[in-house]
């Protein structure tokens, strides 16, 4: 099953350096979830081949400016375009009130339907379907903001045809006569369900936090490299060897790093800050995408000798 990240923006509060603003395209079974939706959003989509009238489900994590102003313009494509199939949109309390109020001085009467879903709790379910759970996660930011908890569910095993028995031990088929057999020998165990963190705008944890524990893949905002973690501090940011202690703390298998800074030219330094801390450290480059990967290579889940009769 497809479960992978693509990158439409990674820099912070101004473009830099052909850098733009958050915003991330998470495919999970060919369904299309926007991640944020920074200004020229909609301009990455169509520089990286998204289809974005797939897309029926958008986060956005806070009311800053970069995380959200490409939202608009959006909107109004879609009315442009004649969109018809509901959009659903999850956000802090006020977000509903910039889109509507927009909407009712521009006289527009979009033709598709809106649906606001306020994002106002930790923990809080925003979406489910049968392969995701979809949670938000409270960061210490300045203002009210959300990470997001992509979990995958796990899945049924699947049987074999034909059950794969240890040499010397065939089955005979007679009539009337039964076998036991090992459950492991007629069943293809399901894969080990993966997770994806988003951590938006956000002062590092210092506390241990469950939803980011044994991650298959953390992005963390690292706006600034660790000469700067008073500024960052002070701004409710964090720095890239922050986000790499974190990352260790809860034994994730990749960390993403993203979120840079308009100061900074070359975003490889926050590479090899983080490096030195965890060496499964990735940067978040526009238009790349990342395979969101299990954490362990789990063969067999079911107990030991338990069986079925055959």
């Amino acid at each position: 099953m497809t479960f992978e990240l693509k990158i439409l923006g990674c820099n912070s509060a101004s473009f830099a350096f052909g850098r733009h603003h958050t915003s991330q395209l998470l495919n999970s079974n060919q369904n299309l979830f926007l991640i944020d939706c920074g200004e020229a959003t909609q301009v990455q989509m169509l520089r990286y081949g998204v289809k974005a009238n797939r897309i029926h489900h958008i986060f956005i994590s806070h009311l800053h400016g970069d995380h959200y102003l490409g939202l608009m313009g959006l909107i109004f494509t879609y009315h442009l375009q004649n969109r018809s199939e509901d959009l659903h949109i999850y956000g802090p309390k006020g977000l509903d009130e910039i889109i509507t109020l927009q909407l009712k001085h521009s006289e527009s009467k979009l033709s598709y339907e809106l649906h606001f879903h306020l994002i106002e709790a930790d923990g809080q379910l925003l979406f489910e379907n049968n392969d995701i759970w979809i949670h938000a996660v409270a960061m210490n930011h300045r203002i009210p903001c959300f990470g997001l908890v992509f979990q995958e569910k796990l899945r049924k095993p699947k049987f074999l045809r034909e059950p794969v028995l240890p040499e010397g031990n065939e089955m005979k088929g007679q009539t009337g006569e039964e076998q036991v057999i090992q459950y492991t020998e007629v069943i293809i165990p399901p894969p080990e369900p993966r997770k994806y963190v988003y951590f938006s705008d956000t002062r590092v944890f210092t506390h241990k936090m469950e939803c980011a524990e044994n991650a298959s893949l953390l992005y963390h905002e690292s706006t600034f490299l660790d000469d700067m973690k008073e500024r960052a501090a002070s701004t409710f940011h964090s720095t890239a060897t922050e986000a790499a202690g974190f990352a260790l703390q809860h034994n994730v298998k990749e960390l993403l790093l993203g979120h840079y800074s308009s100061r900074y030219y070359d975003v490889h330094h926050f590479l090899m800050e983080a490096k030195t801390i965890f060496p499964e450290t990735k940067l978040a480059m526009e238009g790349q995408v990342y395979e969101i990967k299990p954490v362990h290579s789990r063969k067999e889940r079911i107990p030991h000798g338990e069986s079925i009769s055959k």
